[in-house]
């Protein structure tokens, strides 16, 4: 079983930057991939980005790339999200999530991951 706890959401205005967190506790040993998802109101979850424990390969949507960074420390099982350059539709609820299963093909896909944090919402003004 593992624990997700994602933290850092808040109110930014439109060009400002936050970090968020996610905080993994439990039987971590073994899984390949921690990523990050996001839902706006009325829309479904989508990807944004994603990074592996054991290696260094990270994924971004399109719509983030060159403004978001994902990083890993395995000592403490965090991974943060740098986020700059926000814009009003990056508004949502940022969750992270990961799977004991080996999913690198389908990474992108919700469906995916068996845990996810509750989430940390993340509001951006114009």
């Amino acid at each position: 079983q593992v624990q997700l706890v994602e933290s850092g959401g808040g109110l930014v205005q439109a060009g400002g930057s936050l970090r968020l967190s996610c905080a993994a506790s439990g039987r971590t040993a073994g899984y390949s991939v921690v990523s990050w998802f996001r839902q706006a109101p009325g829309k479904s979850r989508e990807f944004v980005s994603a990074i592996m424990w054991t290696y260094n390969a990270t994924y971004y949507a399109d719509s983030v790339k060159g403004r978001f960074l994902i990083s890993r420390d395995n000592a403490k099982k965090t991974v943060d999200l740098e986020m700059n350059d926000l814009k009003p539709e990056d508004t949502a609820v940022y969750f992270c999530a990961t799977s004991p299963k080996q999913i690198g093909t389908v990474l992108r896909s919700p469906a995916a991951y068996t845990y996810w944090g509750r989430g940390t919402q993340v509001t951006v003004s114009s």
